[in-house]
């Protein structure tokens, strides 16, 4: 029964739409209807300010840190017992599930953010080195371009070659960052499209 817990817990937590949450208290209003319509910090902080966004991003960037630890508390657990006992698989596992399910949040009707505050989160808890050389290709990006997406994209890209040639982490540990990474590049195809027409905004830029 641990698996499906594990499975059930990731995604409970990953599909907390914090965004769609801080904006209704602080402003009474749908993000989904303001900006990029993008449920997810950075559409947050555009529309309704620095503040509000900031606390989206930390808590967005907590549930994706607390799937990966709830399931490492899950495999460590004397009954575990899963048909694959990779530990390293379970808890790469729940930290997809984390990212699909702020993607595609029950709660919203399947409509979430695109991943990469939450993927931040449980790639913090999986492999805490990786993230930080993944970060340093974020700050790069946005010093070069001033382009949160084109940053985001590259940074995400970038997390399975860290976790498999600088931290030589496991074999699944490496496999599954990989869904996480496409999933977060697909998300942004919408951002991709701009970028290829030059029309993409960048960081201070009004429509």
């Amino acid at each position: 029964m641990l698996p499906a817990a594990l499975v059930v817990a990731a995604y409970l937590l990953g599909s907390i739409p914090f965004s769609f949450l801080v904006v209704k208290l602080v402003a009474g209003a749908d993000i989904r209807q303001h900006g990029s319509r993008n449920v997810g910090a950075t559409n947050v902080a555009r529309s309704f300010g620095k503040l509000p966004g900031v606390v989206a991003l930390l808590l967005d960037v907590a549930k994706g840190w607390a799937a990966v630890e709830v399931a490492k508390w899950m495999v460590g657990r004397p009954e575990w017992a899963a048909p694959l006992r990779s530990t390293a698989f379970w808890v790469t596992l729940a930290a997809v599930i984390a990212v699909l399910a702020h993607m595609f949040p029950v709660w919203l009707k399947f409509h979430g953010g695109k991943g990469v505050a939450t993927a931040t989160g449980a790639f913090l808890a999986i492999d805490p080195k990786a993230l930080g050389a993944g970060v340093i290709i974020f700050v790069i990006v946005i010093v070069a371009t001033r382009i949160v997406s084109l940053a985001s994209i590259l940074s995400a890209a970038s997390i399975p070659i860290f976790l498999r040639f600088l931290t030589h982490a496991p074999f699944w540990t490496v496999v599954l960052s990989i869904v996480i990474s496409i999933a977060i590049i697909v998300k942004h195809h919408s951002n991709i499209a701009r970028l290829a027409q030059g029309t993409e905004r960048k960081m201070g830029q009004r429509k």
